[in-house]
């Protein structure tokens, strides 16, 4: 019989508990993101119009079914956009265990903070990188007698990209200032690999970019690095982490008396 445990029950080990916490938060996740794709789904046509102020002509559509397609892609997106701050939330609660007390009460800024990140990356996109883009793209075009007529599939497609993209490369000031705080980076070390960070941010903007030009890998890969360099800073100022409790051992050292050095292990009286 196990220990502590019935015969023929399973030893639930402290990695079984994670993971079973993991799969529990994941599920709850999930099921907050579904009901959220529901919802906003109700909302497509004025998120399809929110999406849709970068570009001042109308959108058509090429087939029976890309107009519907068009109205779940962005319900999909807005379906992420409201799951952002329970995710983090369960994020938070699962690595709770791990923080020291005080830490434990930055839930409700960590929340806000990151929400209006992802918020603020969002609308960056939206009214700043989009436009560009579609003002270069459209314009090569235009300089070569050509008509522009954009499908609402396509425009979606193209927009929601970016806007995700950028949603959450806003967070990443705030997780570099975190993991600073946990001691798990620092900011002489993400300062010295400064150019590898700048080599993955290329890499990684390749990859996310909706389209193959230099133009808009550039528009990415811009502000990703400039976020770097920011999380860099906000390290320094707020990453510092916070000076470790005592241990036991370390507080038995300090409590017993020291010999006076030339004594020869002799105490003086």
């Amino acid at each position: 019989m196990a220990a502590g445990g019935q015969a023929g029950e399973p030893v639930r080990t402290p990695l079984h508990r994670h993971i079973a916490d993991l799969k529990r938060r994941l599920y709850w996740c999930g099921a907050f993101f579904l009901v959220a794709c529901v919802f906003t789904f109700t909302y497509a046509d004025d998120m399809i119009a929110w999406l849709k102020k970068p570009y001042a002509d109308d959108l058509i559509f090429f087939a029976p079914t890309e107009a519907i397609f068009a109205a779940i892609k962005v319900a999909l997106f807005g379906g992420i956009a409201l799951t952002v701050p329970v995710m983090l939330y369960h994020l938070w609660r699962f690595f709770e265990p791990a923080l020291l007390p005080g830490e434990r009460r930055w839930i409700i800024p960590f929340l806000a903070i990151a929400s209006g990140f992802f918020a603020m990356g969002a609308a960056f996109a939206n009214f700043v990188i989009v436009p560009l883009a579609l003002q270069f793209m459209l314009q090569f075009g235009i300089d070569r007698a050509l008509i522009p007529q954009i499908g609402v599939g396509l425009y979606v497609d193209f927009n929601v990209k970016f806007l995700l993209t950028f949603g959450f490369a806003f967070e990443m000031p705030l997780i570099i200032t975190l993991l600073s705080r946990l001691r798990v980076i620092t900011p002489d070390l993400l300062a010295r690999y400064r150019k590898h960070a700048m080599m993955v941010n290329l890499i990684l903007s390749a990859i996310l970019t909706p389209t193959s030009d230099l133009f808009n890998l550039l528009l990415m890969a811009g502000p990703l690095i400039v976020l770097y360099e920011i999380g860099i800073l906000s390290a320094r100022v707020f990453g510092r982490p916070p000076p470790r409790p005592p241990t036991e051992e370390e507080e038995e050292e300090e409590a017993m008396p020291t010999v006076p050095t030339g004594t020869a292990g002799r105490r003086v009286v």
